[in-house]
């Protein structure tokens, strides 16, 4: 319910609700597990899609109050073409992550293990923490007076397009997912980068 959401998560859900008027907003508890302990009033703001609006997004709510640094801190979207239990266990996991903080923290560029399938048959093991470009500034900035989030986008990746933008950095990936015109809510959707382990390896070694 949305008087459990701490101060920050209303006004993400306000912040969201003027920039998705057609999409209906529900108010979801996290995945089962230790969240709580680290983000003690962590949910999920899910929102189903809008007229001439396709996927649903999932949201983080709450990691703002447990993490924020001077007013200032994150919160995420992963974006899907069905509805499932499993994005919302992908959304808390990685928020469990993310609060953990030193070398656990995450920021643009990033990448993380999902430890499994992002979805049932995806290739798509890890994400990708990337710019909301679909959606623009108007998503990725939510102010308030307390300070500011910032919602950056869990973008699922294949484990060869994780270790290329490792060996090759994150513009390299994002120009090759840009080219090959992918379809980013498409758990089936093939790899823009074919496994080079030897390759890979050495650029890795020589950058390490």
């Amino acid at each position: 319910m949305d008087h459990q959401l701490p101060p920050s998560a209303i006004h993400l859900r306000d912040h969201l609700r003027a920039r998705f008027p057609t999409r209906a907003l529900d108010v979801l508890p996290p995945a089962d597990g230790p969240i709580h302990r680290r983000v003690p009033a962590f949910h999920v703001l899910r929102l189903s899609p809008g007229p001439g609006e396709g996927g649903w997004l999932y949201v983080s709510a709450g990691l703002w109050d447990a993490t924020q640094n001077h007013g200032h801190g994150l919160e995420f979207v992963l974006y899907t073409a069905e509805p499932s239990d499993r994005n919302v266990e992908t959304v808390t996991m990685n928020a469990y992550y993310h609060a953990a903080g030193g070398r656990n923290a995450l920021d643009l560029g990033h990448t993380v293990p999902i430890g499994r399938p992002w979805l049932p048959g995806s290739r798509c093991d890890h994400l990708l923490v990337s710019l909301p470009y679909m959606w623009g500034p108007d998503l990725e900035v939510c102010t308030f007076p307390e300070g500011h989030i910032r919602v950056l986008w869990l973008l699922p990746i294949t484990r060869a397009e994780k270790t290329f933008r490792h060996a090759h950095g994150l513009e390299a990936l994002e120009q090759r997912l840009e080219e090959a015109g992918i379809d980013p809510a498409d758990p089936a959707r093939t790899s823009v980068v074919e496994a080079e382990p030897g390759r890979l390896r050495q650029l890795l070694r020589r950058r390490g």
